[in-house]
């Protein structure tokens, strides 16, 4: 950074993390004066006083979240943020980028003691797209100022025909690109275009305004044969008097190492997602080892609830929650005493008052997962019964969550028709019965009717 004193609103609730990347910036000797605040509000309250030159900030806070700070692109040359965060998500990574973040940091010792150049790249950032904001307005302006702002400008600046010839392109084309402004000026700009996002380059104006501005990210090839990606601002220019498009007017910039940095987030996420899901058939694994008398049970109830779950409408995405919660449903009982648990003959009243409690262990031991939150509808819910018979809590009709509803149907028809040590399994017509006489007493009716209209499907 400059010798110039530079301004930072650190927003930050946890001393520690707090105290730790002030200390980076110490160490740095870096020219920066930082103010710590610990809410939304004091960050506000602070900003009217005195605008900083770059907010650090913890995306939750007591008070919400960072990201209400973010300009959202409707002031791009608002004060430039890095979000940081405790863990890991893709889904606020990509929000966060998308709402004007500069930068999204996932906290660790390293990360935070590598604030100070994490801050000076984020306001080198923020510089050069605020410069690209004022030179794209300032090409507008004339022919001339457009040539003495785009010789002058680090991002690839290109005036193009409506079929895509270069006209002009800016020096930076060489430092981007690797072609010299010779190379490129009179050929065609789709020609450089990877094939597979050709179409959204060419049709970038097709059935949209002409009057707005539009960005795009894809791959274009370097002179040495590899590809690259740019991300392009277009605007095109129109005749005043007939409104047809006299030429394109392109911004561009090198962003494969933020390419990079995406890729990377989205395979640690889906490692992480990996190694929750091998633990989860893990713990399967172990119950079943320890239940012997239901050993496979797991698998068909979650195979046929998805299979009837899918007919409902569920999202690929709903879907994944519910196999972990069918996975998952019977978790509890590692919690109960193996006397019980094996017993080879019925339970005494005892016993069962002992069992009934297995849902309320599976909430305790899966709550804190957060990842798992979606998936705990199963688990704590899969034996309340539609006229409230059921427990932990003796719920009825509606007020018992759908899928839990569904399962509860699943669940007892592969209980019923399959052999346990006590008792031999019922004939298929049996389960059946037994289903359609308990609809609207212990199930819900409408479930039972969609659950049977799968089965009777298969083969007996």
């Amino acid at each position: 950074m400059s010798n110039e004193t530079i301004k930072i609103l650190l927003i930050e609730d946890e001393d520690p993390h707090a105290e730790l990347i002030q200390r980076a910036f110490e160490d740095q000797n870096s020219h920066v004066q930082i103010k710590r605040v610990k809410s939304l509000t004091e960050a506000r309250a602070q900003m009217l006083v005195e605008e900083p030159a770059l907010i650090i900030a913890d995306w939750r806070l007591p008070d919400g979240e960072s990201m209400e700070l973010l300009p959202d692109h409707h002031d791009p040359l608002a004060t430039p943020i890095i979000l940081m965060t405790s863990y890991g998500n893709e889904r606020i990574a990509v929000e966060a980028l998308k709402s004007g973040a500069l930068d999204y940091v996932v906290k660790s010792p390293e990360s935070m003691l590598d604030m100070p150049h994490l801050a000076e790249r984020a306001i080198e950032h923020w510089a050069a797209r605020a410069e690209r904001i004022r030179m794209q307005k300032a090409l507008l302006e004339s022919e001339a100022q457009f040539r003495l702002l785009a010789e002058n400008a680090s991002d690839m600046i290109s005036r193009l025909a409506t079929d895509g010839r270069v006209l002009y392109v800016s020096p930076a084309c060489e430092t981007i690109l690797g072609y010299t402004l010779e190379e490129l000026t009179g050929t065609i700009i789709f020609d450089i275009v990877h094939e597979t996002d050709r179409p959204q380059v060419s049709g970038l104006f097709n059935g949209k305004s002409l009057d707005v501005t539009y960005t795009i990210a894809y791959r274009a090839l370097h002179k040495d044969g590899n590809y690259i990606w740019l991300e392009t601002s277009a605007r095109a220019v129109l005749d005043r008097k007939t409104g047809t498009v006299l030429e394109i007017q392109t911004a561009s910039r090198d962003i494969t190492e933020r390419k990079k940095a995406e890729k990377a987030l989205q395979d640690a996420h889906d490692h992480l997602r990996e190694a929750y899901e091998k633990t989860i058939e893990g713990w399967v694994r172990a119950l079943d080892l320890r239940d012997r008398e239901t050993e496979g049970h797991t698998q068909r109830v979650t195979e046929l609830t998805l299979k009837v779950a899918s007919t409902l409408g569920f999202s690929e995405e709903e879907l994944s929650h519910i196999r972990r919660g069918a996975l998952l449903h019977d978790m509890g009982k590692m919690a109960i005493p193996d006397e019980i648990l094996q017993k080879p003959g019925p339970l005494d009243e005892g016993e069962w008052e002992k069992m009934r409690k297995h849902p309320m262990y599976a909430y305790d031991m899966l709550s804190p997962i957060s990842y798992l939150h979606r998936a705990l509808e199963i688990p704590f819910y899969h034996h309340e019964r539609w006229d409230g018979s059921g427990y932990p809590h003796g719920l009825k009709g509606e007020d018992i969550p759908l899928i839990a509803r569904l399962f509860a149907v699943v669940d007892v028809w592969d209980a019923l028709s399959t052999d346990r040590p006590y008792r031999k399994k019922l004939p298929r017509e049996d389960v059946i019965l037994y289903l359609r006489e308990n609809a609207g007493k212990l199930f819900d009716p409408k479930l039972v009717d969609v659950f049977l209209s799968v089965v009777e499907k298969e083969s007996p």
